[in-house]
């Protein structure tokens, strides 16, 4: 496909989006570490000129993407993933550490993260294997196969630490439930974590109460139309029960203090208002200054470089997983609905091109980056306004940092790429 048909072919809203989301984002930046020493938005030594420089490597990157065949990302999407693992087994060795993790090679003049990039070539992965015409994930092999597609990259980052990076992956497994993964693995996942947050809640005892409770009802409404199956309903019982106990023997005897504080912080567990607030203000300390942040900038905002918080660095890493905060002070109720809405519509946009791929492997890719995009902007808002726990990921093309915005560029552009040439694919 010649260079003139794709940009013809290729979806420009979405692109519009991805622009309006990266400038909105540079602006937070340059507020958040603005210096009237360094006034100029060309100067590369500060951090929002790196920006600046990383979205001139990014626009670049997109020509080079869109310039590619479009089959080139089918055809080597196992080569790319098996390169990926290499690269994260490389900073047992090689790599750097950044505020408390190895997670970075170290190039001199720039830091790569390849955790951002094997993002990408899973996604790639995964939809290679599932739209293979031999797979079907109805099939535990296959099931098992596809885990694994997902499953080893995470565990190679966990032990980094990197566990906000690590769960990202794991969003992966709703394109499987696209794709006819039986719902079952869903309602497990649900009640694992319902029975892991009630037993921090409430204690074993109440789990059991409740399992008890929700059996009963199961057995009332379903007993008149086929037959109960006793022993599946024990065994989910006492699998319940067990795993309760495991909660309990996890948190006290194997989480260190800092993990117990923040579950106490996202779930209350802590009944004494003084040790909670104590908790908020010392664990929670950055969530608590990002609050504290949006809250004063009201409904219009205190404007561009108005944010008194902002300006005092009260929010620490504003500039990178903390940058919603910088919207909400200086742009208020207003600046952090539009942002909101700019991310809504990219998400629904993407699942309106997926769906109407005529190639299997594309709509899967799709999906994946759909999944990827949407954690990262769920958590990182909900960790952000206190909702969700402080776990320390990127918000997409909106954050500092060169290798996520790189990321998350390959990433969009690839499926967008893939997208272009769907009119070609029967032909």
């Amino acid at each position: 496909m010649s260079g003139r048909s794709v940009l013809k072919r290729v979806d420009w809203l979405t692109i519009l989006l991805y622009f309006l989301l990266v400038i909105i984002g540079w602006v937070n930046i340059y507020s958040s570490t603005f210096s009237e020493e360094y006034p100029s938005v060309f100067n590369f030594g500060q951090l929002y000129g790196k920006q600046l420089a990383f979205i001139g490597i990014s626009a670049v990157t997109i020509f080079i993407i869109l310039a590619l065949e479009a089959n080139f990302y089918e055809r080597f999407a196992s080569v790319l993933y098996i390169i990926s693992l290499v690269s994260l087994l490389g900073l047992f060795i090689f790599g750097k550490t950044i505020a408390g993790a190895t997670s970075w090679y170290d190039f001199g003049f720039f830091n790569l993260q390849p955790s951002e990039f094997a993002k990408i070539t899973t996604a790639l992965a995964l939809a290679k294997y599932l739209s293979d015409i031999q797979t079907d994930i109805k099939r535990p092999r296959h099931q098992m196969y596809a885990f694994l597609i997902i499953l080893i990259p995470a565990f190679l980052i966990i032990p980094q630490p990197d566990p906000g990076s690590a769960l990202v992956f794991f969003s992966l497994i709703f394109v499987l439930f696209r794709e006819g993964l039986p719902l079952y693995y869903l309602a497990i996942a649900f009640l694992a974590l319902l029975v892991f947050v009630t037993t921090l809640m409430f204690g074993t005892t109440w789990v059991a109460i409740g399992m008890v409770m929700l059996i009963a009802i199961f057995l009332l409404v379903k007993r008149s139309t086929f037959k109960v199956p006793i022993l599946p309903l024990a065994a989910v019982f006492v699998v319940s029960i067990l795993f309760s106990l495991s909660v309990n023997i996890v948190f006290n005897k194997v989480f260190e203090q800092r993990h117990r504080d923040r579950f106490s912080l996202w779930l209350r567990l802590e009944k004494d208002p003084e040790k909670l607030e104590t908790i908020r203000k010392t664990i929670g300390y950055n969530t608590y200054q990002s609050e504290k942040a949006i809250e004063s900038g009201g409904f219009f905002g205190k404007g561009f470089l108005e944010g008194t918080r902002t300006k005092g660095d009260f929010v620490p890493e504003q500039h990178t997983d903390y940058i919603f905060s910088t919207v909400g002070e200086e742009w208020g109720f207003i600046g952090t609905t539009a942002v909101v809405l700019l991310f809504t519509i990219l998400l629904l946009r993407l699942v309106r091109l997926a769906e109407r791929q005529k190639n299997d492997f594309s709509r899967m890719y799709g999906y994946g980056v759909i999944s990827i995009l949407l954690i990262h902007y769920f958590i990182n808002i909900g960790m952000v306004i206190g909702v969700l726990p402080t776990i320390g990921i990127p918000l997409p093309f909106f954050s500092y940092g060169g290798s996520g915005l790189l990321g998350f560029t390959i990433l969009l552009f690839v499926f967008l790429k893939l997208d272009s040439n769907r009119l070609n694919e029967w032909l």
